[in-house]
């Protein structure tokens, strides 16, 4: 699949580390490092524009080593760029420890993914199907 990107950083463009990677990585285009206090957040540039063909949405995720060793996270995991946005991606992040975390330019703050979507056409009806698990939900299937 071909996607039209406008990259007005001086990084690279996101790209997949492995055959079979779902995800690229998203770099911060900064000119000055971020120090994320402990429960702030803010958005990262990334320097990103993107053209999405109609049908797919581009997902931004959070990298699970920089979640797991630095407790940083996609605050809305995950992001929806939708395909008629033409601005540059940013990215929220939040500091869930209880740590201050330097964010540089350059590093490697989320990914990306490329997802194809249907679109719904909602029907109205005075009830739905019988299943057997009915309206159980949070948890109504037990945890084993």
């Amino acid at each position: 699949m071909k996607i039209n990107i406008i990259n007005k950083s001086q990084h690279a463009l996101p790209s997949y580390e492995t055959i079979a990677s779902a995800g690229m990585d998203l770099r911060a285009n900064l000119v000055e490092s971020i120090v994320l206090q402990p429960l702030e957040r803010t958005i990262v540039k990334t320097g990103l524009f993107i053209e999405l063909p109609i049908g797919y949405e581009a997902q931004v995720r959070p990298r699970s080593g920089l979640a797991f060793k630095n407790g940083i996270t996609v605050l809305n995991s995950p992001g929806t760029v939708d395909a008629d946005y033409r601005g540059e991606i940013g990215v929220i992040l939040v500091n869930l420890s209880n740590q201050a975390f330097e964010i540089q330019n350059g590093e490697r703050i989320a990914q990306l993914i490329i997802a194809k979507h249907e679109r719904a056409e909602w029907f109205e009806v005075e009830e739905l199907s019988e299943t057997s698990r009915g309206t159980g939900g949070f948890g109504s299937t037990g945890v084993k």
